[in-house]
Parts: structure tokens; sequence; C-alpha cells
């Protein structure tokens, strides 16, 4: 196996070592799982990336021996984050690299930038990781254009 970072990887390698689970998790970090969602929303309609990569990150926990660890309500935050992000800022047709650049925000794991979005007792609770649960803070946001 390639020690190769992700980083290193071409989209069509990260993309495929993810969904056959041969990507080492040790080098899957928060900002690959912002780059995975951002892939996926890439290639497909948000409803069809919402699914992809929400069965895939649950294939691949359990393929690494960590079944319980996937959590519904921030992934599929952060993958609508990302959507709306995409759209905002026009990157939909740029390079991933242009659009981490313009959005850093999402992708610092600790503090997290749903912690604008979501009181922590919400977070982390059972419902939450079990089902999407709605925001429940009111972050400053820029009007609708």
């Amino acid at each position: 196996m390639s020690t190769m970072t992700t980083a290193a990887m071409t989209d069509a390698e990260f993309l495929a070592r993810f969904e056959d689970c041969s990507l080492p998790n040790a080098a899957f970090h928060h900002r690959d799982h912002v780059r995975l969602a951002w892939l996926y929303l890439r290639r497909h309609s948000p409803l069809e990336a919402l699914t992809r990569f929400a069965d895939g990150l649950r294939r691949f926990a359990t393929a690494n021996g960590h079944p319980g660890l996937y959590h519904e309500t921030i992934t599929w935050a952060f993958l609508l984050l990302i959507r709306e992000r995409m759209e905002r800022g026009g990157a939909a047709a740029g390079s991933w690299e242009e659009f981490a650049a313009a959005n850093p925000d999402l992708l610092v794991w600790k503090p997290s930038v749903l912690d604008r979005y979501y009181q922590p007792e919400t977070l982390g609770s059972e419902l939450a990781r079990r089902v999407f649960v709605m925001p429940d803070r009111a972050p400053d946001r820029a009007p609708v254009t």
C-alpha cells in the first residue's frame, strides 16, 4: 500500500481508496472529510452526494473497527455547509485548493464551524448521532442573495 498522503492523491484515487476502504484510517482527517464531501457534491446531485457520503463514512468506519463513530448531524451539516459555500462562492467549477483557501473555517475540526450553529449538548446527544438534528443556534448570517 502506498504511503502517499491524501493531499498527494488525485481526486479519482482518493475517492476510489475511500470507497474500497483501502485508504489508511490514520491518513483520513477532518480536512479529508471536507474534501470528500466537496468531491461528491461536484459529481452528484446534493441528495445523491449526501447518500454516498453518509453511506461511505459508515462503511469506512466499520471497516476500520469503529462502527459507532458515524455522526449523522455532523455529516449532514458539513455537507450542507459545503454545498452552500460552493454556490455562494461560485467555486462549483473551481479546484479543491481554491475552495479550501476560500473556506478555511470548514477545515478546522476544533473549534468547529458547527459551534456557530449548535449547542455542545445538542451535538453531543445520542439523537444527533443517529438522526439529523436542526441547528439550535442562530448565527449571524449574510443576507441570502
